[in-house]
């Protein structure tokens, strides 16, 4: 199964804490995915950011709202234990959601956009009470939503330039994920007639001994390439005695493509989506427009004080 949603872990959390007692929150993670069926390979999934864990995110997010709701209580650090409010909500045999939560005034505080000015009508978007995602993740898809929409316009663009201009960005961006070293000494762009197809070298080392060579096709959004651009691209490796064995294109590969790609097994391809998310990850004709900080307590400062 996939890791529940956040919401899903406010009844099991609160009846975790049923009995009174302090439970260490680490503690409370394991318990809870052994409760809800979340196996360990699950439990380590990360987010698309790389930076945390989404079943731990989620755990930690539904400790933040019962808390923000004032059924939890932390009374020492890294420690969770029911409040006389959460004893109450149990008894009540009502579902602990996040419609449940609404009807406390801290909670609302926490969650809507005017807590300052009173008004407790709409929630903001620091605190979506609509959604199943936690707020990281609702960064996390924000960027993602983000640089889908800057990959489809890196392509538009590569598709407008001349083919010598992509030949060119294919060898800069392998250079940049780092086959070679420098452009001058490990990128040499070909594209000269009686090349045999090849558009350019990459050198695996600073003295040659190794070679990636590479083929680029500038296509259009709904052409692909097929088998017989995969086998031209094998003929030409063997031609110059090489192994390895680049194809990228702005378009898409047919199945019949990747199946032969598979079957060399010494050609990598790489189609237009995965070239676009290449030259974002790497710096390739892209630019930072804006840097948001997410900061978070440093706890460590405030417990060298004892």
């Amino acid at each position: 199964m996939a890791v529940p949603p956040f919401h899903a872990f406010l009844h099991p959390m609160l009846d975790l804490l049923a009995d009174g007692r302090e439970l260490r929150f680490s503690d409370a993670q394991g318990l809870l995915g052994d409760r809800l069926g979340v196996s360990p390979e699950e439990q380590a999934e990360l987010l698309p950011s790389g930076k945390q864990r989404r079943f731990a995110n989620r755990v930690g997010w539904a400790k933040t709202y019962l808390t923000k709701a004032g059924l939890v209580e932390t009374p020492r650090r890294g420690y969770l234990r029911i409040t006389k409010r959460g004893s109450d909500a149990l008894r009540e045999g009502t579902q602990i959601d996040l419609e449940y939560l609404r009807r406390f005034k801290e909670f609302l505080e926490f969650a809507n956009a005017n807590s300052e000015s009173g008004e407790t009508e709409e929630p903001n978007a620091r605190v979506d009470l609509r959604t199943s995602l936690t707020p990281d993740e609702r960064i996390d898809e924000l960027v993602r939503r983000m640089n889908h929409k800057l990959a489809i316009d890196l392509l538009e663009q590569l598709r407008e330039k001349e083919a010598a201009f992509f030949e060119n960005v294919v060898v800069r961006l392998l250079v940049k994920m780092g086959y070679g070293g420098s452009i001058e000494d490990a990128g040499k762009a070909v594209g000269r007639s009686g090349d045999g197809g090849i558009d350019g070298i990459i050198k695996q080392d600073r003295l040659g001994l190794d070679n990636v060579y590479v083929q680029a096709k500038r296509y259009a959004a709904d052409r692909t390439v097929g088998a017989g651009e995969v086998r031209n691209l094998a003929g030409a490796l063997v031609m110059r005695k090489a192994t390895k064995g680049v194809l990228i294109t702005t378009g898409t590969f047919t199945r019949d493509a990747i199946d032969a790609a598979r079957q060399i097994g010494t050609i990598v391809l790489i189609n237009g989506e995965q070239l676009a998310q290449l030259m974002i990850e790497y710096d390739l004709g892209v630019a930072i427009e804006a840097v948001y900080h997410v900061k978070k307590v440093d706890q460590d400062f405030f417990d060298e004080w004892g």
